[in-house]
């Protein structure tokens, strides 16, 4: 099974939509919430320093966020990433 980590914060709604979407879609995830400096350090190195959040790894792939998850499920992408596993 395909290993699925998402970085996000507390008070980002954005972050509540992407973890609801991956729940409505049985996916397991490990929320990695950045309330403290090494989980901030993890997610400079884990997305190249992106800016903003959720930011969403699938396999060690850094995917993006809400919008980018959004468009590999439209497309049918993101089953087939979660298969490879």
């Amino acid at each position: 099974m395909s290993r699925v980590t998402i970085y996000s914060r507390e008070d980002c709604p954005v972050c509540s939509k992407a973890k609801t979407m991956l729940g409505k879609w049985s996916i397991d995830f490990e929320e990695i919430p950045l309330d403290n400096e090494s989980a901030k350090r993890d997610f400079n190195e884990a997305t190249n320093s992106a800016d903003t959040v959720p930011q969403i790894i699938i396999d060690g792939k850094l995917i993006g966020g809400f919008s980018e998850l959004t468009e590999l499920h439209m497309d049918g992408d993101l089953d087939n990433l979660m298969e490879q596993a």
